[in-house]
Order: structure tokens, then sequence, then C-alpha cells
């Protein structure tokens, strides 16, 4: 029993301490922090591919803004878009509600990644011209470099990065259809890291259907059919780039800024289907063919709720959680206290122990998975405090029943927790399976909720068991403990002539 319960306070100490060394805390969800939530709805009738194909823009658009942790999410044909702690709220619901729209755009050049301060451009310029190798140093970026963009004057850009100037990407707001622009590679395969591409010669509208499968002697591959405007548009870009050398004779396929792929033509048309190689490993070409077959059907969302919740609120509502709970708490301990007297001290530290235990772990699953703390979730946690103080209640009263038959309180420890672990196991069983039912059924706050009720019921098992038992088995073999006038553990049990 000693070793269980002095392991048990060396791994909560542990726990705690690693957890404050490395500044980890818990990550305040949309509502404890402020932010803004957005509810996007697909328009008109859409392919299933074609939403879960847009929440992967959308996610990519959110790490763009920088927003610490956000949430995104498939409810039906609905997303929801949670971004806790953003500060330009107008920007992020222009960005996340874009339409995205699949584009084939000429390869003009290839540049370096941004902010690289030794990279090699190489770059054919117009057709005909010689290759231009240079080695640059990268510092701010300016507006000529961005009219040199706008010009499609790749040799102007390679000049411009001689002289030390950053040549920006292009964001998705700004990645215009008929303009020239600079986008980053999405795999870069050895490839260069940003590409100068030309206007868009044809968009996803253009094209059938796209699909994977495994070319003999070319491995995986993606099949991509034109409608006969497409396929039109594309002999003509192949028609125009097959007779000039790399890059200059690639095709980039980009959706929502990204160049997903820029495969180079083998052929000056096509007289059918077109095949897309590049050693892809099967999930890549699977990945490939979603983008083109779902992005060829741009998905158009409209903005069914918008939630602006102020950081004011936010720390308003933590405060007032955290408030909650700790007057529940000084009122139940209190409470113990005066019921059960020196046992009431057990079922104070118990509490201690298991709130050590489930900060560092909501810290830690934080900065592992991203697990954010919601008002729900600090519900949860309130109401996890009954079902813990439960465990205790159930294991003294149990206590009660052995002594009453003439047994020590010694000899009554081992006995009544044997006893009553049933009955705490039983009644924990209940609560965890009320939280996996609604975890998995529910939708929002009420799976945070759910989450949190589940962990704070699972340690209270283990902290019954190493924790509890433990420590009231030792104190029981201290009759000065037991006998305590008014105070002791007989007291506690309505017992006091009861022998230690």
């Amino acid at each position: 029993m000693q070793t269980y319960l002095i392991g048990t306070m060396l791994l909560v100490a542990l726990a705690l301490g690693a957890t404050v060394a490395s500044g980890n805390e818990p990550i305040l969800g949309l509502d404890l922090q402020g932010g803004i939530s957005v509810v996007l709805a697909p328009v008109g009738d859409v392919k299933g591919g074609s939403v879960d194909v847009a929440v992967d823009i959308i996610r990519n658009r959110v790490d763009g803004l920088g927003v610490a942790e956000p949430e995104i999410s498939r409810q039906g044909d609905n997303i929801v878009v949670d971004l806790p702690g953003v500060k330009d709220r107008d920007k992020a619901r222009r960005v996340v509600g874009k339409t995205a729209e699949l584009r084939f755009r000429p390869v003009i050049a290839e540049l370096p990644a941004a902010g690289d301060t030794s990279a090699s451009t190489t770059t054919t310029g117009v057709a005909g011209a010689a290759e231009t190798s240079t080695t640059t140093t990268v510092p701010a970026a300016d507006d000529a470099a961005k009219a040199a963009v706008a010009s499609c004057d790749p040799n102007q850009v390679v000049a411009l990065l001689s002289a030390g100037t950053e040549v920006p990407d292009t964001t998705p707001v700004d990645d215009k259809r008929a303009a020239c622009v600079l986008l980053p590679v999405r795999q870069q395969q050895g490839a260069a890291a940003r590409l100068l591409l030309g206007p868009t010669a044809l968009t996803g509208k253009g094209v059938d259907s796209a699909k994977s499968r495994f070319s003999q002697g070319q491995g995986y591959a993606v099949t991509v059919a034109f409608n006969d405007t497409g396929a039109k548009k594309f002999d003509d870009l192949a028609a125009a780039s097959f007779p000039q050398s790399p890059p200059q004779n690639q095709v980039a396929i980009v959706l929502d800024g990204e160049v997903q792929s820029a495969p180079a033509f083998r052929t000056s048309s096509f007289s059918g289907d077109v095949e897309i190689t590049g050693n892809f490993s099967p999930s890549e070409a699977e990945d490939l063919a979603t983008i083109v077959n779902y992005g060829a059907l741009p998905v158009q969302l409209k903005e069914l709720t918008v939630q602006n919740v102020s950081p004011t609120l936010g720390q308003d509502q933590l405060d007032a959680g955290i408030a909650a709970g700790l007057i529940g708490l000084l009122l139940v301990a209190l409470y113990m206290v005066v019921y059960y007297r020196l046992l009431g001290l057990v079922v104070v530290l118990g509490l201690l122990v298991s709130a050590a235990l489930i900060y560092a772990l909501i810290s830690y699953l934080g900065t592992t998975i991203g697990l954010t703390l919601t008002l729900a979730g600090v519900t949860g946690l309130i109401v996890s405090v009954g079902v813990t103080v439960d465990s205790y209640v159930v294991y003294f009263e149990r206590l009660k029943d052995e002594v009453r038959t003439g047994r020590t309180v010694r000899s009554s420890v081992d006995r009544g927790f044997t006893r009553s672990f049933r009955t705490i196991v039983a009644a924990d069983l209940v609560s965890l399976i009320g939280a996996a039912v609604l975890y998995f059924l529910a939708i929002g706050s009420v799976r945070g909720f759910a989450f949190f009720l589940g962990i704070s019921t699972i340690l209270d098992l283990l902290v019954s068991y190493f924790f509890m038992h433990p420590l009231v088995s030792l104190m029981a073999r201290r009759p000065a403990l037991v006998r305590m006038r008014g105070l002791g553990i007989a007291a506690g049990l309505d017992a006091p002539g009861v022998k230690s």
C-alpha cells in the first residue's frame, strides 16, 4: 500500500512539475478566449467529396492566418470553422468563405522558397533565352517585386533576386485568374519551391473526371478526362508549351493558390484522356485525382451563421467557470470534513491529486494533439467532482458497515475497499458509457463536455485504487489518528468506541 501511495505522489509531482517547467498550459477554446465561429453551407447540389476537399482547403487557409489551434469540422454538408483568438475577423471571414477554383496554368520559371538566403534560381526566360543561374540573399519584399511578377517577365524577376529583393508568394485572395502569379508547390519532390505561372489557360469546368490507377511501366498515375471545350484548351496549351525547355514545357495544376502538381508535356496534342505520371505513391496519386476530380466542381459556400465572441466575454466566462468550480470544491470539501472528520481530508487531498493530473493531462494533450478546453469542457470537469466524491462516500459508508459488525478499523479497511470498489467501478462505468454515447453521437460543445467527463471518470478509478485506499489504510494503522477525540477516523465513521 505504501508503495502505491508513494508512486502515485511521485507521478503527480513529476507530471505537474514537467508541465510547469515546459511552460505548457491548457489551450482555451473559442468561448473562453474570444474569436469567431463561422458555419458555411454549400450552395446547390454538390458531391460529398467536394465538401471534404473544401474542408482541407479551408484548413490550409486558416493555417496561413496564423490562428492558434483552430477547429475546422464537417457537420453533415455544413462546415464549421472555429477560430479562437483571431485578430482580423473580417479578413478571416473573407478567406475561409472564398470559393476555390481548379486552374491549369503554364509554368514560366522556377524560383527558390521565400526567405531562402542561399538558393539557386533557374529560368529559361522567354523562348530561346539562355539559362540563368543566380545565388541570392533575400531581404524584404517590395512593390518592384510584385510588379515584376505581374509583368510575367522571368528575367526581371531573376534580376530582382540577384539584387537581393524577395519575391513574395501570391495569396489566394490575390490569385487572379488572368494574371501571372508566383505560387508555392505543395509537394516539391526535388522541384522548385515556387513557380512563376502564366495566366489561367483553363479551369476545372473543362474537366469531366479524374481517377488514379496503376500504369504498367509508369507506376501510379492520374488519368484526367476533359470535355470538348477543356480538351481544346488543353491541347492549345500543350502546343504552345511542348517545344520549349523545362520548366516552360510544364503545366501547373493549381487549387486555392497552391500548385498541386506540375507535370511536363510529352506531346503537343492529346487524342483522348491525359495521363499524369511522376513517381507517385498510391496515396499521392489518389490525393491528386481527388483534387482534380472534385476541384473541377468548385464548392460555392455561403455563411449560415457567424458568432463573434469578444476576448472580454471569453475571459468573463472563464473566470465564471473557474469561480463556480472553486466554490463547488470548497463547499464539498467543507461538507466532507464536517461529516467524515479526518477522512474528509482524504477526500480533499484526493480532489487535489485528481486536479493536478487533469491539468497536466489537458496541457499535454493541448500541446500534442491540439485539444482545446471549452466552457462545455469546464462544465464536464465540474460535474465530474460529484462522480469523484461519490467514490469516497461509497468507500466510507462501507467502512461504517464493516465497523458496525464488530470489526476493527484496521481490519475493515481492506475488506471494505474490496467490496466498495465493485460499486465504484459499476458507477463509473455508467458515467463512462454515458460520456462515450454523448461523444460519438453528439456534435459541437456537447462532445467537449463528454470528453472531459470521461477523462475525469477514468482518473477517478485510478486515484481511488492507487491513492484513496492506500492512504486510508496507512492512516488506520495509527491508533492516534483512529481515536483522536472528535476528529479521528472512528468519529468520522460514527463509531467512537471502536477499536483501532
